[in-house]
């Protein structure tokens, strides 16, 4: 054999090896190697009676124990009032919803919109105007349906919310944040905390209020029992919604009650301060299913509310919004003949409780003596003097006293806190950096619906090996050229 054909077969020989090795190494010690899942987004707008919000969330695509790890990313608050105040322009409630979905557009990636489920809830204020005329109503959740559509999302409708649903998602919201329903481990994993007391939720909308707890007895009353199943575990809460208990509605039936004990245009009002006046229309302060207007009373007559100060007539007027016999009700009861088992546990106070005390400095566990007291201290200063405190909160500065008064009577008298309890009362605005309402758990339910995407599943070599297989291809590859080389260019005598 001459020396090219020896050079020749040298090189094939290596090229030969190489490649071989490459085969058994790329077969060696495979692994099973799942891939990430990808981000999943949803939307979900908050439609109150005062104003509208869409918040947008984003999870894994995997899911844990049936439910989806759901975390806030953004809240875009939309401008003007809520949607049931657009029953006379339908068309301006889909209107004003587009700015917040523009700016949900530009946080979703683009290949994932279409596959956003979108979805609008509709509380209190709906409610009510549902109740006064449905037909608007329709046509309200019509228009904000169409202005939805418009945007390249998996929009899944938008509806009226039960008082009851209203409850119950804002507590799982509270839990959630609070990571009694599940914990990542220090196994690097989800589970379900043991050992953890769940805890209540109160919230204070503009229209209605909403207590839900899990009691420590049966609830007796089916329309105000709840079931839920979150990450493979079972909850059986007690939940109920007041329609026209809500901060707003409340405020408008005070202020008719007022005018209508004193049969005058002109009428003095106990909870606002001493020296404040406000003019305002029969027709401004009947506009609620909530307040209906006497008969005989001049939509256009203009009524002049004078305020005394007098903080013990304020809760008293406040108390007589309240019915507290229990007459027909299945065991104790809260008001209004509706039954309600004792409170129990923890509980976070949100939304309107939240907002007035916060402005009254009450939102780091003061004692109900303390709490009273500072109520009671407020109520007494005149108009002049809480003007030049407080310059910049003039919007809603007359009603704290009477926001107040109306908390404290929910709560101790309604809800049926006492001295003991009240400590257990948490007023919040967020927990874990996270607004806490009823979004949030509407979207941690609705995940339960969503499918969990399967993992991605591919062959995959620990790093060492695969680096060895590639050399060694390259080996061989460049072998090969050299055999290709030598039996082209060499020339023999």
């Amino acid at each position: 054999m001459g020396s090219k054909a020896k050079a020749i077969a040298s090189v094939l020989a290596a090229t030969c090896v190489c490649s071989v090795i490459a085969l058994i190494l790329s077969v060696v010690n495979v692994k099973d190697v799942f891939l990430p899942p990808s981000t999943k987004y949803g939307l979900v707008f908050d439609a109150g009676s005062t104003h509208t919000s869409l918040y947008i969330y984003r999870w894994r695509g995997d899911k844990e124990n049936g439910t989806g790890i759901v975390s806030q990313v953004e809240a875009c608050h939309v401008s003007g009032p809520g949607i049931s105040s657009y029953a006379e322009d339908p068309a301006g409630a889909g209107a004003s919803l587009k700015p917040c979905l523009d700016r949900a557009m530009e946080i979703v990636p683009a290949e994932q919109q279409r596959d956003t489920p979108t979805y609008l809830g509709a509380t209190a204020g709906m409610r009510l105007l549902r109740e006064e005329n449905s037909s608007k109503a329709e046509r309200v959740l019509a228009e904000v349906s169409k202005a939805i559509g418009e945007f390249p999302v998996d929009f899944r409708g938008a509806r009226i919310l039960a008082g009851s649903e209203e409850g119950s998602f804002g507590w799982i919201t509270v839990n959630y944040l609070l990571e009694t329903l599940v914990k990542f481990s220090f196994a690097e994993r989800w589970e379900h905390p043991q050992d953890t007391e769940v805890l209540g939720a109160l919230d204070l909308g503009g229209a209605s209020t909403q207590i839900t707890f899990q009691p420590g007895v049966p609830v007796q009353d089916r329309n105000t029992s709840v079931f839920f199943r979150l990450y493979g575990t079972n909850y059986s809460l007690y939940s109920h919604s007041y329609l026209c208990y809500g901060q707003s509605q409340a405020l408008k039936r005070l202020l008719a009650a007022l005018h209508q004990a004193s049969s005058s245009a002109q009428f003095s009002h106990p909870c606002y301060p001493r020296g404040y006046q406000e003019q305002l229309t029969v027709a401004k302060l009947y506009d609620s299913p909530c307040v209906p207007r006497p008969s005989g009373a001049s939509p256009g007559l203009v009524l002049t509310v004078t305020g005394t100060g007098e903080p013990a007539a304020c809760a008293s007027a406040v108390q007589r919004l309240f019915n507290f016999s229990c007459p027909g009700a299945q065991g104790p009861c809260g008001f209004n003949g509706v039954h309600q088992p004792p409170v129990r546990g923890q509980f976070f106070a949100f939304a309107g409780f939240y907002y007035t005390f916060n402005f009254l400095n009450l939102t780091h566990q003061e004692s109900l003596s303390e709490v009273n007291a500072t109520i009671l201290s407020f109520c007494r200063r005149n108009w002049t003097e809480l003007a030049q405190s407080f310059p910049n909160d003039l919007k809603y500065l007359p009603t704290y006293c009477s926001v107040g008064i109306y908390i404290l009577t929910l709560l101790l008298q309604g809800y049926k806190f006492d001295e003991h309890t009240w400590t257990n009362i948490h007023f919040s605005k967020q927990a874990a950096n996270t607004d806490i309402g009823w979004t949030l758990g509407y979207m941690l339910n609705l995940t339960n619906m969503i499918p969990a995407e399967a993992l991605q599943h591919l062959k995959g070599h620990q790093p060492g090996l695969w680096a060895g297989t590639v050399s060694l291809l390259v080996l061989a590859i460049l072998a090969g050229l050299a055999a290709l080389f030598l039996h082209c260019f060499w020339k023999t005598k």
